[in-house]
């Protein structure tokens, strides 16, 4: 009796169910109303738990703004621009023609940056009441907080949609926020791009989840189409590498097409979707030629014109395994020959340096370009250190996921062979089927997982795109009854009732599973992260006041892309380089200016500094003095292998120059230095040396 009752509950979850009973209603308000909750308590948790939380709440603006580090300095100066600006119009049109943030050029900094979530946030802050307004500064850590609580509750909603319970949820969160290090970059700066861009994709993930469950009623399926459609089109424009993510995931959709795993067509009206959303993002992005050579586009194209080759056959037939394999050949070969003819056709931006970096990531080249082996030691594009694993193993995360994703993915495998007989895929699954590798929203996650977990292994910085669905996959295996059912089948457990035990472990443990985490992590949260004294940084506070009230309006500043980042965004002085590396000049603009790290004569710096209109010069002590980082990959080796000042005998490296390290030398005050500056400002982690306009001879 209890089997012939439950096998009458369909596996997809309540809201995509025909049924319109009060039960399933309640739970389906129930469902949104703890995922709601699970967004609004993160949210509220990184307000109460960030490390800069006192510092916001106790310190003057000047200070305030310093605590965006790297790249978010520069993002958050941009957002000053434009509310330093008459009108909101007249803001865009600057950042547009922007003349004024780097010497000697004039930049779209709204396509070269994506500052899209700037102009939204610039927006809204010019839409409200300047009179109840937050300082600005609030308001924008604000508007990203709001945007992580839409993060939690996307993943708590796509864990709810594939195993029917919301326990997944609680526990997909629990996990997040106890591995907080790999799956948010939140603690590292608030305004870098990752920060806006990925809860539009973890948004776009949930409805895309909802969207190829199987038996959806057409209200449903349509809604859950709009979102990924909105969800998609928003994700690509808060972030510049967003379409190279979307390609990753229009091949994990290719490969559900490919082998017949999904309902006809729905592959491909995502796939319109892409489409619509590059062409959008085209026109609006300032016909952003990157988005045509993409090869998202080239896929997608190339996928929807073999599907109009494809001949229908009969399905199970010798000759439809023949056109499947022809099809996947006629994908594959027009994709290519599309981004190959578009390539050569379309003018864009070249982007040959992120083939030279592959390459030597690969060791396929060598290289002794300065910008290539920085960018190898930067840390998100180094291999996961063993710390990663070990975090995700001690939360018990990683031995869960590995367990469930075997599952999964030997399920699919059993799945691909049943199609490749010619058997059908059942339509209705009940939980007593156990064949999850059947439902197209769980293969769509083994595949996702497979792809992202791939490029995480090699690049650290990866993991921000596939943690997150670790924790989902991992939380909706233990709280599925249908996988455990599944887990029995093949072991054919025959001693008990397979049914019963199935449900009562996906209940019972998820709850020990919850109380050991609470136990274990719930003391350390408060204090895992750094301490104030760690990020507050007086002497870059002294630094910053000295040139707001004694440098020339006109004045520009040369120095460490990550210092001039700062100094824009606290100043608005003009600086020679910013921290951007999708642009060759830029590039090249930062390796001159950090030769004056190098061994290299005065007359060479200054010749540098002269060419970009440099008024002074600032040098970093823990750059000149730099002994933490590895060998090799301090921005003074780097230099010096670039440069040809390093020697390498018997295995033992040597640096060779006739001249001295130039942030040495010009500490000391002698000639040639004094005749080609002077400093006007020091402290113990700063020097500020004026550049010449006229050179004195001393000796």
């Amino acid at each position: 009796m209890i089997i012939k009752e439950i096998s009458k509950v369909p596996i997809p979850f309540g809201m995509f169910s025909n049924s319109g009973s009060c039960q399933r209603f309640l739970k389906l308000f129930c469902g949104v109303l703890a995922a709601v909750t699970s967004g609004f308590l993160y949210t509220i948790y990184l307000a109460q738990s960030h490390p800069q939380k006192l510092l916001f709440s106790t310190r003057q603006v000047l200070e305030q703004e310093l605590m965006f580090q790297g790249e978010g300095a520069m993002y958050y100066s941009f957002f000053k621009d434009m509310l330093r600006a008459p009108s909101f119009e007249r803001g865009v049109f600057e950042l547009s023609y922007n003349n004024n943030t780097v010497s000697l050029r004039t930049i779209n900094a709204v396509q070269q940056m994506t500052l899209y979530p700037e102009l939204i946030i610039s927006a809204l802050y010019w839409m409200s009441d300047n009179h109840d307004a937050p300082d600005p500064v609030f308001f924008y850590i604000g508007i990203v907080l709001m945007l992580q609580g839409i993060y939690m509750s996307s993943l708590f909603v796509t864990s709810w949609i594939l195993s029917g319970s919301c326990f997944a949820g609680i526990l997909t969160a629990a996990w997040f926020v106890i591995n907080s290090a790999d799956t948010t970059r939140m603690y590292d700066s608030i305004p870098l791009r990752e920060n806006w861009a990925l809860p539009y994709f973890a948004f776009q993930i949930a409805a895309l989840t909802g969207y190829l469950k199987n038996n959806l009623n057409p209200s449903t399926e349509r809604l859950c189409y709009l979102l990924v459609s909105a969800s998609t089109y928003t994700f690509m424009m808060m972030w510049e590498y967003s379409h190279y993510v979307l390609f990753v995931q229009a091949v994990a959709l290719f490969f559900l097409d490919g082998l017949s795993l999904a309902q006809n067509d729905k592959v491909h009206e995502v796939h319109k979707i892409y489409l619509f959303s590059l062409f959008l993002g085209y026109l609006l992005q300032f016909e952003n030629s990157s988005l045509l050579v993409s090869p998202l586009l080239s896929l997608v194209a190339g996928s929807m014109l073999a599907k109009c080759l494809q001949i229908n056959v009969r399905e199970g037939t010798f000759m439809a395994k023949v056109m499947k394999i022809i099809y996947i050949f006629l994908v594959c070969a027009i994709s290519l020959t599309l981004h190959l003819f578009i390539k050569a056709v379309v003018p864009h931006k070249d982007n040959g340096h992120i083939l030279k970096f592959l390459e030597v990531k690969f060791g396929l080249n060598m290289t002794k370009n300065f910008t290539m082996r920085w960018l190898l030691c930067q840390a998100s594009l180094q291999t996961p250190s063993q710390d990663s694993i070990l975090r995700l193993t001690q939360s018990s995360l990683l031995p869960f996921y590995i367990v469930v994703f075997t599952i999964c993915l030997l399920s699919v495998a059993q799945v691909i062979v049943r199609r490749l007989c010619g058997m059908p895929l059942k339509d209705k699954l009940s939980i007593i089927h156990g064949r999850i590798g059947e439902r197209p929203e769980i293969v769509y996650h083994v595949f996702h997982s497979i792809l992202f977990g791939s490029f995480a292994m090699i690049f650290d910085g990866m993991k921000y795109l596939w943690t997150p669905y670790v924790c989902v996959l991992a939380a909706f295996g233990v709280c599925s009854a249908e996988l455990w059912i599944t887990l029995f089948k093949w072991i054919r457990l025959k001693a008990v009732d397979a049914i019963m035990l199935a449900l009562l472990l996906s209940t019972i443990v998820p709850s020990l599973i919850s109380t050991m985490l609470w136990r274990e992590f719930s003391p350390k949260l408060p204090t895992e992260y750094p301490p104030l004294e760690d990020i507050y940084q007086p002497d870059t506070v002294e630094l910053m006041n000295w040139i707001k009230t004694q440098a020339p309006v006109a004045a520009v500043f040369a120095g460490s892309p990550l210092l001039m980042g700062a100094i824009k965004m606290c100043t608005g002085y003009l600086v020679t380089s910013l921290p951007v590396y999708n642009d060759e000049d830029f590039m090249k603009r930062n390796e001159n200016v950090y030769q004056i790290y190098a061994m290299r004569s005065a007359e060479d710096i200054y010749k540098i500094l002269i060419s970009y209109k440099a008024n002074y010069v600032v040098i970093e002590d823990s750059i000149c003095n730099e002994m933490g980082t590895a060998r090799g990959c301090r921005v003074k080796d780097l230099l010096d292998i670039a440069n040809g000042h390093v020697v390498d005998e018997d295995g033992d490296s040597y640096a060779y120059s006739k001249y001295g390290r130039f942030c040495h030398e010009i500490k000391f005050n002698y000639s040639p230095y004094v005749n080609y500056f002077t400093r006007v400002f020091w402290n113990r982690s700063y020097f500020v040396y004026k550049v010449n306009s006229v050179i004195s001879f001393q000796y």
